[in-house]
């Protein structure tokens, strides 16, 4: 079954780092976006499998991300 999460990726001198907004947990890096976005799917599938055998709660997808104009 599949869900749903928020991601957010940050640029870093190596490359990117992403992480899920609703599972900080969940989080990887790799050299350009798309490599990050493919190697934070395989963390996540990897963190849910972990999450079952320990029989830990999976956080459930929820996050709304809107971006919005602040005058600074």
């Amino acid at each position: 079954m599949s869900k749903m999460y928020t991601a957010k990726f940050d640029r870093i001198p190596s490359g990117y780092v992403g992480q899920l907004i609703e599972w900080p947990a969940v989080i990887s890096e790799g050299e350009t976006l798309e490599e990050c976005r493919e190697m934070l799917i395989d963390a996540a599938a990897e963190m849910a499998l972990a999450y079952r055998d320990k029989g830990m709660a999976i956080p459930a997808p929820s996050a709304v991300i809107d971006r919005i104009a602040v005058e600074v």
